[in-house]
């Protein structure tokens, strides 16, 4: 594995790879899950690259960026035994220079949801994924299907700014419980970790009783009835899996999400509902 620092240095390692070329951005921390995108890429793709960069731009003031898990060695370990060609870990001023002012607004997208929780957020998101795109030129571009309003806006990115890459949704990965794999798990205590997995059971029985008929506000009733009281939830709502914006009936393709507080630590989750 080549691991490059710098912009030039990152082009010119990628050049010479075989296609198509598969591409993983992360922020590090790197579990089971971000591995999957890793070998989903492996498994279509001739060369994969992968980036670790923990954006400064998607973290809102007093959100968690100083604290964010980081493992730079452990990661590139990782990647390297996963089978990627070259990993890319610039730190800030390299995609950031002094005097960076450039940001990508997809609209109202980027404003419900985790949007309106965290302000800004999206914005952050579209313009580092847009400008490691731009770096990197690859053919598919792999990400996770447990943060999915992120996988919308960054299906519309690559759409409304026309790059040459096709998106690649891996489903989420879990734990034996059910609790989807996040890099934020490692925060929860040990309570809060035995409550966590009832996130996911909430939103399998919201999905249970819109598939026998319910409305909405009844489904999402029966979701909190299964959560466990440590949980503080934030949204439980059906969504078009395009646009995030609620639907009032269960017409696939849609997204079942939700996220919830367990002490300080946000949890998100959802269901992919194609058919």
């Amino acid at each position: 594995m080549i691991a490059v620092a710098t912009i030039e240095g990152a082009r010119e390692a990628l050049t010479s790879l075989p296609r198509p070329l598969g591409f993983v951005p992360t922020m590090g921390a790197l579990h089971d899950g971000h591995l999957q995108l890793v070998r989903s890429a492996r498994d279509t793709c001739a060369s994969v690259a992968a980036s670790v960069f923990v954006n400064p731009l998607q973290f809102a003031p007093g959100e968690d960026f100083e604290r964010y898990p980081r493992d730079p060695q452990g990661d590139a370990t990782k990647l390297e035994a996963g089978g990627v060609d070259v990993l890319f870990a610039p730190p800030a001023h390299v995609l950031y220079p002094p005097g960076f002012s450039t940001g990508i607004d997809l609209g109202p997208i980027c404003t419900a949801y985790e949007g309106r929780i965290r302000p800004g957020h999206f914005r952050g998101v579209a313009t580092v994924v847009a400008k490691l795109l731009n770096i990197v030129q690859p053919d598919v571009l792999y990400v996770g299907q447990k943060d999915a309003q992120q996988t919308a806006v960054l299906r519309k990115l690559v759409a409304e700014l026309a790059f040459p890459v096709r998106v690649h949704v891996v489903p989420t990965v879990r734990e034996p419980d059910g609790l989807a794999l996040s890099s934020r798990n490692v925060y929860l205590d040990a309570r809060q970790r035995a409550a966590a997995p009832t996130l996911h059971v909430a939103l399998r029985a919201m999905l249970e009783a819109l598939r026998a008929g319910e409305p909405v506000a009844v489904a999402r009733e029966r979701a909190l009835s299964v959560l466990h009281p440590l949980a503080h939830v934030e949204y439980l709502d059906v969504v078009n899996a395009d646009t995030f914006e609620p639907v009032e009936r269960l017409a696939p393709p849609v997204f079942v999400v939700g996220a919830a507080r367990f002490g300080s630590t946000r949890l998100l989750d959802n269901l992919w509902v194609t058919a």
